[in-house]
């Protein structure tokens, strides 16, 4: 095991002090204190790569204040780690310095009250969110109990798994949300780092999949990774709807991943009666007609054992992840380029 006076006292770290634009440079390069393990039951780990979530865009320019996040400045962003096991804490079970894990937003949470002990962790009034405070993974360094690091086999790039970690969960678990089965006719509303993994998690589930999108590049990768269908999002709902009707028909279930409250609206109108939308972002319903019996259900990252099963499910069936990886100290302008949608899927920063 490496002695601690081996590894250095400090490390670099993207530091958010004050929200703003991200065309204003808000992360600084700073050097912060090393995390160390101050439970027996953490582990600390050298980070690999850390994938870069549209949700830590909106955090870090202020968009999501009004829902207290982030909770406290300073903080260090970056919520989909993947990273070695460099020290053990004293009563540490689960893992062995060296081995390869990965940590979700759900970075701990009591495990004690309705929600942990009905598997819902991710739900407990208690929770840690990974990235919202100086535990994030725009770093080198972080620690995390043993009971909120997954397992990732060595044959899994850290560049591929790291955003397994946000944007799998969060894919996995809203199909999941979908009810899907063979055939079920299921549209995934913006195909980004999240909606190109959930297209393919809902091709292992046997339904017809269709990929809806406002550009081109991204329906491009929706149809490179089997959605059996491509439809260009348009701005004038009326002729979006028209068009689908003609062309398609209506979707059985709509998953919708864009943060636009009229996709959300086009969504609920592209389903048919009876049908299912499952909305993974953060908006407002704009309007709900009761009596076509249409379900909205929201939908938040996934369980641990959620987590185990994207990297089964991952490992066995190929699940592709498209990546672009960047040094660390580009976060700004990997966040630029991620608002003005020059990602194609995932960005992934590597310290």
């Amino acid at each position: 095991m490496p002695k601690l006076n081996t590894m250095p006292e400090k490390m670099r770290a993207m530091l958010l002090s004050k929200l703003g634009p991200v065309e204003s440079n808000p992360l600084k390069l700073t050097e912060i204190d090393r995390h160390e393990i101050t439970n027996p039951k953490e582990v600390l780990v050298k980070i690999e790569a850390c994938g870069v979530c549209h949700s830590q865009l909106h955090s870090i320019e202020g968009d999501w204040k009004d829902i207290g996040i982030p909770p406290t400045l300073p903080t260090v962003p970056g919520h989909e780690v993947v990273g070695k096991i460099v020290k053990i804490g004293n009563d540490v079970t689960k893992f062995k310095v060296g081995e390869r894990v990965g940590i979700t937003p759900l970075l701990g949470s009591c495990l004690d009250c309705q929600y942990c002990n009905e598997g819902k962790e991710y739900l407990c009034e208690n929770m840690d969110v990974t990235g919202e405070s100086l535990k994030g993974g725009y770093t080198e360094y972080i620690t995390v109990s043993e009971e909120f690091a997954t397992k990732v086999p060595d044959t899994m790039k850290p560049e591929y798994a790291a955003p397994l970690f946000c944007a799998g969960i969060t894919a996995y678990k809203a199909v999941k949300a979908a009810e899907p089965k063979k055939n079920k006719k299921i549209a995934v509303f913006g195909i980004g780092g999240v909606g190109h993994m959930a297209i393919q998690f809902a091709k292992i589930e046997g339904c017809e999949v269709s990929g809806v999108s406002r550009k081109e590049k991204h329906l491009k990768v929706a149809k490179n990774i089997g959605a059996d269908n491509i439809f260009t999002y348009s701005s004038s709902q009326e002729q979006f709807l028209r068009d689908l009707n003609k062309k398609y028909g209506l979707f059985d279930a709509a998953i919708v991943f864009a943060p636009v409250d009229q996709v959300t609206d086009t969504a609920i109108k592209s389903i048919k009666k009876g049908g299912t939308v499952v909305i993974a972002t953060v908006g407002k319903i704009p309007n709900f007609l009761a009596f076509e019996e249409k379900t909205i259900r929201g939908t938040l990252i996934g369980s641990r054992k959620d987590m185990e099963d994207v990297i089964k499910i991952s490992d066995e069936h190929n699940l592709e992840v498209v990546t672009e990886s960047f040094p660390l100290e580009q976060a700004n302008e990997v966040l630029i380029r991620l608002k003005n949608s020059e990602i194609n899927a995932r960005a992934v920063l590597i310290p």
